[in-house]
This record gives structure tokens, sequence and C-alpha cells, in this order.
């Protein structure tokens, strides 16, 4: 899909009132709130209509929120706004998104499942760039058995998480969690029912503890 048509495919779905994930934030992401910390810097990576980034924004993070969509992000800004919260937001096509060296704390990419298995290793390259030493990566994704529950995510195997690819991604990372499970959801439309879900949670090495 040329990236003309992959944008007004985005920005088609995320017309409207309705928030096609929900406000609420994804419950993994809530569920690891405690290793995070107010003053900290984060990334949310394809954050769409901003309920992940809102929520790390409440926990007093400065946040970032990245997303292809104009349309989803000024929806996040609004529902930022309705929280009384500051969010900068950025649209990035994160096929050519340059990754600055050391810059954030933290990097949330929850479904971020729009990449095939080329770009994927770009966005993972770029993860390890951007977090700065001792920062954390917070992944939550589809495995491949979701092709059979057919209740969100992509349709492409490719585009799907297994633990050995975010082993091989995240190598010389503490692994904190690495977790296979199966679980209902309910996030807004998008994400509807018993999932084949994946979780990582993984701390770049600090070279001041080694």
């Amino acid at each position: 899909m040329r990236p003309d048509e992959a944008l007004a495919r985005w920005n088609a779905r995320f017309q409207g009132e309705d928030y096609l994930f929900g406000t609420s934030p994804n419950r993994f992401l809530v569920s690891q709130a405690y290793r995070l910390k107010p003053g900290q810097r984060a990334l949310a990576i394809a954050d769409g209509e901003g309920r992940n980034g809102v929520f790390l924004a409440q926990r007093g993070l400065k946040v970032l929120s990245a997303d292809f969509s104009p349309v989803a992000l000024a929806k996040a800004r609004r529902l930022a706004a309705r929280e009384g919260l500051a969010l900068e937001t950025v649209c990035a096509d994160f096929a050519r998104w340059q990754w600055e060296s050391e810059r954030f704390d933290v990097v949330v990419g929850i479904f971020i499942q729009f990449a095939d298995a080329a770009l994927r290793s770009r966005l993972f390259e770029g993860i390890r760039t951007t977090l700065k030493p001792g920062g954390i990566v917070l992944i939550q994704g589809y495995r491949p058995e979701q092709l059979r529950y057919g209740t969100g995510g992509p349709k492409e195997i490719d585009h799907l998480y297994t633990v050995a690819i975010l082993r091989a991604a995240f190598a010389g990372f503490e692994i904190l969690r690495l977790a296979e499970h199966n679980e209902v959801i309910r996030e807004g439309s998008g994400h509807n029912g018993m999932s084949a879900l994946i979780d990582l949670v993984a701390r770049k090495p600090d070279a001041a503890r080694t």
C-alpha cells in the first residue's frame, strides 16, 4: 500500500466523534505503571487518538505522542485537553522517522503492528537507539494465533510477534517481562474479544550500573 493510500485509510478509520480504540488506556500499560516516574520523557509510538499518551501524561511523564494520522492526533489533543493535560504531538511516518539518540526514558508501543517485518526491524532498532541507558520499552502486540480470533489487528502474519522475534530484537536488554497469554480485551470497536497477546518489558543496559 502506498503511503498516501495508507494515510487515507487511517484518517478514514479515525473520522467521527467516537474513539476507535476507546479512551481508556491499554490494560497492560496500566499494569506496568509502577515502573514509571513523574518527569520522565516518554515516546508513545503510533499513539492514535491518544488514550495511552494521555495516561502517561496523567502519571506526570513528559509525553511525545506520535502517529501517522493528523486526524487521530487532533482527537488525542482534544482528549488531553478534556483531562486538563498538555500532550505534545507529532505527525510521523515511521518508515522515514529520524530516531534521536538517547532521548527518552520510556518508549511505549501498544499494538504498533502496522509494520511488516522490514519496517518492524527498523522500528525496534530505532527504539534501541532512542532509549536512554536504563530506559525501558513497553510493548504489547498480537501473536500469530490472533488470526484465528479475528478480533482486531492486522491480517498479515509477518506483522505479528513471537517470543523469538522480541528476544532477538532486544538482545542485550534486561528482560523484565516477556509473556504470551490469551485474554478478552475491550478497547473500543477496534480491539474487541478474545485475543492472542504478547507482552514485553525490557530495560536498556545502563553502563553506570554495570
